[in-house]
């Protein structure tokens, strides 16, 4: 049973000059256990799809389900369900990793005990134990995206959706969350929901790649189906098959995302 469903699901804003169809009638499944890489230029309708997903913003039409729960009837299910990872990350640079960390599990009704035990447990799968001391306005930037994910983890969530997750890392700081990713999923069989502008990321990770255009799925298989039918060659690059696919190049990591 697909652990993420959606049916025609769609998203219109009303502006100024008139509606806007962010999302036009996206059908999507994704398995358990899944990496799913969910990829499409800026205003393609990617962050619009994910926001809905994640219940931070209502669809205007269509159905879906997430971790069991559908999406209109039951969002507090949904989010009960799942983590989120947004790019700009949400840590409290005043505080220290422990004191984060629990808090996140005393938002989820852990009680004080089980809280500090589950952060513990956190910061030993995520290399943050030698960190649980120092204020989150000291650590490096991979530092704080583990963090970010732990807390993303508290709850143990059935998918867990990365917005970007390593946009303006270094290099040694994206591989060491790659490896991250790899593994929430392999030991702990977590879905992941995995947006990105790194192609390169995407090829790496995920074991399907969804791509959007003008509010809708116009590719969806593996790299490397995708790279035969779309790039001519296995030996094709994601970026050459991602602009065949789109007539539109991915935007540079360092842009600023458009929300629609």
């Amino acid at each position: 049973m697909a652990i993420i469903s959606t049916s025609g699901l769609t998203r219109t804003f009303t502006t100024k000059a008139g509606p806007v169809e962010a999302v036009r009638g996206i059908d999507l499944t994704v398995q358990p256990g899944e990496i799913l890489g969910f990829l499409g230029p800026n205003g393609a309708g990617k962050t619009t799809t994910l926001r809905m997903l994640t219940t931070l913003l209502p669809p205007t039409g269509g159905a879906a389900t997430v971790a069991g729960c559908d999406l209109l009837r039951d969002p507090a299910g949904v989010r009960s369900r799942i983590g989120y990872v947004a790019q700009s990350g949400g840590v409290d640079v005043n505080v220290s990793v422990r004191e984060e960390l629990v808090t996140q599990g005393r938002l989820y009704r852990l009680p004080k005990a089980e809280a500090a035990a589950r952060a513990d447990e956190l910061a030993r799968d995520l290399g943050l134990t030698d960190l649980m001391d120092r204020k989150c306005g000291a650590l490096s930037g991979g530092q704080r995206r583990r963090l970010d994910i732990a807390m993303g983890l508290t709850h143990r969530p059935e998918v867990l959706f990365l917005d970007e997750p390593t946009t303006g890392l270094d290099p040694g700081s994206r591989a060491d969350l790659w490896n991250l990713v790899r593994r929430i999923r392999s030991e702990q069989g977590t879905t992941v929901f995995l947006t990105t502008h790194y192609l390169d990321e995407a090829d790496e990770l995920s074991d399907r790649l969804v791509v959007v255009d003008k509010g809708l799925i116009v590719a969806d298989g593996t790299p490397t189906a995708l790279k035969l039918q779309y790039g001519g060659s296995l030996d094709a690059s994601l970026q050459d098959t991602f602009l065949a696919i789109t007539g539109r190049s991915a935007a540079p990591a360092d842009a600023t995302p458009v929300a629609v």
